[in-house]
């Protein structure tokens, strides 16, 4: 039995149609119904399946799902709502972007997956850096990982155009150490979401970063 209805997937598309407030209040209890609760039902889904793996998953769906209102205050967009939802599972949930755990993003015709180290302050990204160099053959085997490639693809992430002296001549050969994130994204195509073993596939897709999520916890401390 899939987790979400063809419902689920049409309230983005309207949505995106009507990205107001008094579309949405007129549209709550269908929000609620076809949208909220099932999507919160699929995160718990998701965290006891994650927490069979790695027992630091102990938050709850509200510690990992992200709201749906927009923050406007900053943006030229003032539309209120995104037009999706989105959620990270980790030990920290949605409250931690440094924790390499797993993101996913459900809307009308979009799907979006992606993990790894996406914000680090200053010395957590001289952390991984220089566990890169002292690990560099570790680190190779991990990005290069039949399982991690076949299902992510890269590593990705802003880079700096410039380093500190001390990666400069280990980043000739590994030119990764420019990133300033580490992190691996994906975008399946938006069927999956209405699939019976749409929970089964995103845990395939989290074991597939295990070679990189493993690397990068390391050099986190974790």
């Amino acid at each position: 039995m899939a987790y979400f209805s063809d419902d689920f997937r049409q309230f983005f598309r309207d949505l995106e149609a009507n990205n107001e407030r008094e579309w949405f209040l007129a549209n709550k209890k269908r929000y609620e119904k076809v949208v909220k609760k099932p999507f919160q039902d699929f995160v718990q889904e998701m965290i006891t399946r994650m927490r069979i793996e790695d027992e630091s998953i102990a938050i709850a769906p509200k510690d990992a799902i992200f709201r749906i209102n927009r923050d406007i205050r900053f943006s030229a967009d003032k539309s209120p709502y995104k037009t999706h939802m989105a959620a990270v599972i980790s030990p920290m949930g949605r409250k931690d972007h440094t924790h390499p755990g797993l993101y996913f993003q459900f809307g009308g015709d979009k799907v979006m997956l992606a993990g790894g180290a996406y914000e680090l302050d200053k010395n957590r990204l001289v952390q991984v850096r220089q566990h890169i160099v002292d690990h560099d053959e570790e680190f190779v085997q991990a990005v290069n990982d039949k399982r991690f490639v076949a299902s992510w693809g890269e590593i990705r992430g802003p880079k700096n155009k410039i380093l500190p002296k001390e990666f400069r001549t280990a980043a000739e050969a590994q030119p990764l150490l420019f990133n300033k994130a580490f992190y691996y994204s994906v975008e399946p195509d938006a069927s999956i979401i209405t699939a019976d073993d749409l929970a089964e596939q995103l845990m395939d897709y989290y074991r597939n970063s295990a070679s990189v999520r493993t690397f990068l916890l390391r050099a986190l401390g974790a």
